[in-house]
């Protein structure tokens, strides 16, 4: 027993009786045989995380945080990527289940969490976390932020900084794309603002599509001078429109987006933006996932909710 718990990084052992036994493991070339100990455990130590795209910062963030916290709990992590399709979500969620994992992560593509297979997951007591989004009709375990204060946080800023026209680029119809718009358009009537509806656009969630959606702006009689988009690839693209049809950021019009991914400030505009903290989103996720895998009964869903911070760069400063 001494030996199994040195070899997982159990905290029962201390650190000196581990490395006596990480030692002559070496001296041994010994290697424990996972899959027979899973048989005798029940447990694989394997979680499975479920991220919509592989490709964006924010998600990469996520990741890294929950490797970090349960990485030195000898958990291995098994990353799947829906490319936000509910359907593919789905397949993803009932294969890593078929391999036993000992628990989900999941930034859910489903907008309505009764007809998902999340659903049938939860009946089946896997333990499962949802981040960033929140499908509805679920009971789950949650951390993320409040995106409607997402939404009326950077069109509030916006507005302070001279902005009178501001449209926005929305998501997709999930949780995270609706409730910016919310906040979009309560931030507007709060100071009065008119909310046009050729000012908002659909930009879906990358960098090509923010592009497109920027150009269709910019084709408007009167265009906006302030742009609040759904994430920062999106509000990348939307810059690029704007200066390609030679106009200047922010003198013309400025831009904000979310997430503070990391490349946001080596822009050619360091881009203003709405910090998620989506590293400590997979941190926080990965540690009550750990809690729900290690209890002896189900425990009560959590809704956690990670302060979000405003990050103001060139993109909205008007000097």
């Amino acid at each position: 027993m001494t030996i199994s718990k040195a070899l997982r990084g159990h905290r029962d052992i201390s650190e000196e009786t581990r490395k006596r036994v990480l030692k002559r493991a070496r001296e041994l070339d010994y290697r424990p045989n996972w899959v027979a100990r899973s048989l005798v455990t029940r447990r694989t130590h394997m979680i499975g995380l479920v991220i919509p795209d592989l490709m964006h910062s924010f998600f990469a963030e996520v990741a890294k945080g929950v490797s970090r916290m349960v990485e030195p709990l000898s958990y291995q992590i098994v990353i799947s990527n829906s490319e936000e399709n509910a359907e593919t979500e789905e397949r993803q969620i009932e294969m890593l289940s078929a391999r036993n994992v000992d628990g989900l992560i999941v930034a859910s593509a489903h907008v309505n969490g009764r007809r998902s297979a999340m659903r049938s997951l939860l009946k089946r007591k896997l333990p499962c976390v949802l981040i960033d989004r929140m499908p509805a009709g679920l009971d789950a375990h949650f951390v993320g932020v409040k995106d409607e204060e997402i939404g009326a946080l950077a069109t509030n800023h916006l507005i302070e900084q001279g902005c009178r026209r501001i449209a926005h680029i929305r998501g997709p119809a999930i949780t995270t794309g609706t409730g910016r718009l919310r906040g979009y358009r309560r931030a507007l009537a709060r100071h009065r603002l008119e909310a046009l509806p050729e000012y908002v656009v659909s930009g879906w969630h990358n960098d090509s599509a923010g592009y497109e959606a920027m150009i269709q702006l910019l084709r408007l009689d009167c265009p906006p001078d302030g742009v609040f988009c759904y994430n920062d690839p999106v509000a990348a693209g939307a810059i690029k429109a704007i200066l390609e049809s030679g106009l200047d950021v922010p003198k013309d019009i400025a831009v904000i987006g979310a997430g503070n991914v990391h490349y946001s400030d080596l822009l050619r505009i360091p881009l203003s933006t709405v910090d998620q903290s989506s590293s400590v989103i997979g941190e926080t996720a990965a540690e009550v996932l750990v809690r729900c895998i290690e209890a002896k009964t189900p425990l009560p869903p959590q809704r956690i909710l990670i302060r979000r911070r405003l990050i103001v760069r060139d993109s909205t400063l008007r000097r």
